[in-house]
């Protein structure tokens, strides 16, 4: 059905206009602006899910893995658990850590003059490789919840400019021809709306909770430089 048929039908009497009908009435232009918006939103819904499941998991194995460490297991037996495993979150930071330990006190020369140093080296790359994989694909929603609104309104004034043209063709300018082609051209930025609005509040909430992960990590990381500092000492002293 190209456009001015379909003016023809939304203009009819008892006429519906249903939003199915506003997309397949709408210019080419203005449908490649719907269906990239569309496609953006369930993008942002995809990111906006799946990141939800992996800080709810990744909580519920920092408050199990605090939990036991802090239950005075042997770090040795802990380690030995968790070393064969595939390790996210504290537990990465607890593996690397004490693997880099257990490195530096093999052979018969323990390199242990820097020690605290590599410790913490490798416990801020493991940090840092984290809040990488938290913050990872929220950029998307940032630029969907910036953009949305203004690719929204790039299809609107498109939408606009060719109403315009077809009253100016069929030299009629009453409502029942008016308003269809500026409620297809209004649907575009409808539709930025809704893609944008839930991309900036989820990216907000989203980016919070993984810079609260992020912290999580770092106040973990101290504690357990500070438990290392010690016992590295104490091999010094003695």
């Amino acid at each position: 059905m190209n456009a001015d048929v379909a003016q023809v039908a939304l203009a009819a009497p008892n006429a519906s206009i249903s939003l199915l009908t506003l997309f397949w009435s709408a210019h080419i232009v203005v449908k490649l602006v719907m269906a990239g918006l569309f496609l953006a939103s369930v993008w942002c819904w995809a990111i906006i899910v799946d990141k939800i499941v992996l800080f709810l998991r990744t909580r519920r194995q920092m408050d199990h893995f605090e939990q036991v460490f802090w239950s005075g297991q042997s770090l040795e037996d802990l380690y030995r658990t968790l070393s064969a495993r595939n390790n996210n979150g504290m537990p990465a930071l607890f593996v690397a850590a004490m693997r880099e330990w257990k490195r530096s006190h093999e052979g018969g020369r323990p390199a242990i003059g820097s020690l605290q140093q590599r410790i913490d080296k490798v416990m801020d790359v493991t940090i840092n490789r984290e809040v990488e994989r938290f913050n990872s694909n929220l950029l998307v929603l940032a630029t969907i919840g910036a953009s949305g609104p203004f690719i929204g309104l790039f299809g609107t004034v498109w939408g606009i400019m060719t109403a315009f043209q077809g009253i100016a063709a069929s030299k009629n300018t009453s409502l029942a021809v008016v308003a269809p082609g500026i409620a297809e051209a209004l649907f575009a930025t409808a539709i930025g709306l809704v893609a944008s609005i839930p991309a900036v509040i989820a990216y907000n909430k989203l980016s919070s909770d993984a810079g609260a992960l992020g912290n999580r990590l770092e106040t973990f990381a101290d504690e357990f430089s500070a438990i290392l500092s010690r016992q590295i000492d104490e091999r010094h002293a003695a």
